[in-house]
Order: C-alpha cells, then sequence, then structure tokens
C-alpha cells in the first residue's frame, strides 16, 4: 500500500506576520491621508443675503415681507437637506425693521441650521439712534450664537486650515443712508488680516459690494476703488461675498472673485452655495444659484418688478466656474 502524500501548507513566520500587518497599515494610512487631504482642501459655503425678516410688515411694492419667515424657513431647509457645509454666512438686512425683538425671532429660524452660522450686519439691521444699535447686534448675536464672540462687529475665522474668513461691517451708521463705507481703523485691521494670511484661501463678506453688479449711486460703497486698490497688491486667491443689491453677479478680476447674491423676499428669491477647492497649484471656486421651493411666491414676485434681467443675471452670473492659478514661489 502506497502511502499518502501530504502537502504541508506554508505557514507564514512571525516575522512575516508582522511585515504585512504594518504594511497593511502604511497603505491604509496612505489612503486614508489621500483621502483627508482632499477634505481639508475643500470649503463648502451657503451664503443668505437680504432675509428681511418681518413678523409684522405688509408687503412693499417689491418685499414678500409677509412670507420673509416661510422664504428663510425653506432655504434653511434646503440648506439642511444638501450639505455638508462647512459653514453658512448671512451677509445683511437679517430684518427689514432694526428692533431687537425682531433680530431674536430671525435667531429662531437661522438656530434651525445644522451647522455652523455667522452674520454681519447690513443697513436694515442698525438704527442711528436705537433701538438696534451695531454695539446691541453684536451683544445680541454673541449671546444667541456660540460661533461668534467677536468684541468687534468686524471680526474674522479660520474655518479650516488654509482658509480665511473676513467679515466687514459696511454699514453707516452716522446719518440715514443706503450707502457703505468701510472706516480707517477697519482698513487697517483688513490689510493686517490680509498680510497674516498671503498664503490662504481669503474670503471676504460684506454687506455693501467692492463690485457693484450694476450702477446704483444710492447703495454704493463710498471708498470702494480704495478697498479695490487694496485687494490688488495681493496674489493669493481672495473671494467676495456680498449683498445690498438684491442682484446676481459672478466676476473674475485676476486672482480676485466677486459673488453677489440675490435677495430671498425679492425675485429671484434665491441664495448662494459656493464650493472652494484648493491645491499647490490652482484653486477652482463653484458657485450656484439655489432658488426657492416656493414657486409661487417667486412668480409673483417677478410681477411686482421691472427690470429683473439685473437681479436674476446671466446664466453665467447664477451658475459657473471661476480657477485661480497659483504663482510659483
Amino acid at each position: 500500500m502506497k502511502k499518502s502524500r501530504y502537502k504541508k501548507e506554508k505557514r507564514e513566520s512571525f516575522g512575516q506576520k508582522v511585515v504585512n500587518f504594518v504594511l497593511t497599515i502604511l497603505v491604509a494610512c496612505a489612503i486614508s491621508s489621500q483621502v483627508c487631504t482632499a477634505a481639508n482642501n475643500n470649503l463648502r459655503i451657503a451664503q443668505i443675503s437680504d432675509a428681511h425678516f418681518s413678523s409684522f410688515e405688509e408687503n412693499t411694492s417689491y418685499k414678500f415681507l409677509k412670507k420673509s419667515g416661510d422664504l428663510l424657513d425653506d432655504a434653511i431647509f434646503q440648506v439642511n437637506t444638501s450639505g455638508p457645509y462647512d459653514f453658512v454666512i448671512f451677509t445683511g438686512d437679517l430684518i427689514n425693521t432694526p428692533k431687537e425683538s425682531e433680530l431674536g425671532k430671525v435667531i429662531e429660524h437661522i438656530s434651525k441650521l445644522n451647522y455652523p452660522w455667522y452674520a454681519i450686519d447690513g443697513n436694515h439691521d442698525i438704527s442711528i439712534d436705537g433701538p438696534l444699535t451695531k454695539e446691541q447686534f453684536r451683544k445680541i448675536l454673541n449671546s444667541k450664537n456660540r460661533n461668534m464672540n467677536s468684541d468687534k462687529i468686524y471680526y474674522a475665522f479660520t474655518p479650516k486650515r488654509g482658509f480665511r474668513v473676513i467679515c466687514l461691517d459696511s454699514i453707516i451708521d452716522y446719518k440715514v443712508t443706503t450707502t457703505g463705507e468701510i472706516p480707517k481703523n477697519e482698513v487697517e485691521w483688513l490689510k493686517e488680516e490680509l498680510n497674516n494670511h498671503k498664503k490662504d484661501v481669503v474670503i471676504i463678506c460684506t454687506h455693501v459690494p467692492i463690485e457693484e453688479p450694476f450702477p446704483s449711486p444710492n447703495h454704493r460703497l463710498k471708498n470702494a476703488d480704495e478697498l479695490k486698490t487694496l485687494l490688488r497688491t495681493y496674489s493669493n486667491p481672495i473671494i467676495v461675498l456680498q449683498g445690498h443689491y438684491h442682484g446676481t453677479m459672478a466676476k473674475q478680476k485676476e486672482n480676485i472673485i466677486y459673488i453677489s447674491s440675490p435677495s430671498l423676499v425679492t425675485y429671484p428669491n434665491s441664495f448662494r452655495v459656493i464650493n472652494i477647492n484648493s491645491n499647490k497649484k490652482r484653486t477652482m471656486i463653484d458657485v450656484f444659484l439655489k432658488e426657492t421651493n416656493l414657486k409661487d411666491i417667486q412668480s409673483r414676485a417677478k410681477l411686482r418688478l421691472l427690470g429683473t434681467e439685473s437681479l436674476y443675471g446671466k446664466e453665467e452670473d447664477r451658475n459657473t466656474s471661476f480657477e485661480i492659478k497659483k504663482n510659483k514661489e
């Protein structure tokens, strides 16, 4: 009888097991690092502007104030169901009439957001001699929003490494006017911020535009040329998010991108989504217009206005992409 042959299976030595385990960990870490790096290079923002929330006012000739709460809730619902977002920025005119009670009520709506949010003041948010001063506006926001804790109404923060957000106060509160201005001390602060973040992607948020979506002498930023000259001295990517004009615009001037958001309460009753992806060679900015789901209100809002083209913008103002190539150092 022939003896059966059994092939002995090769068994890994203890040393081989250790080597294989280490290699597996290294490969997993490399993949994880690439994923994390890609995520860290990306910043996603929702910009909501000129909500003009009102709990008591009737509609005007062009503002659907009675539906301002519904329109804001819809924008918040859209943001919450289309995330993730790194943060949401409200670029002024949160309320239509400057009252502490109105600011408290609009914050109740905004607090439904699933993501961190920030806000800057608009001309409708601030009154000259009360009842809602800049200092009161700042204190109320700080008390209701754990993300906001600045001792000034203008402030800056870093949402993620490689990105710096600068929130400006462009509102004149020493006289009744719809024009804006960045005071000298704030300009000096802005220079310091820009100098400290020359290698970062900078996002500047302002209510009164630095670059107008269309000419409006009664709404312009009085020292816009000074701000444009300042920004042109920097070569890193700079993205400016603006409101106030209720108009839709997206424009590139070399390394600077200007994005104007329309209003929630006037046609086209929309907000913005901005996606920024940055690496060593270039920064890509994708800009989208998100229209309200409340189509009946949007249709009625359009009928109330002449020249809706300037507010709705061209397709390249609504949905577009920009590329900023980085200079080799």
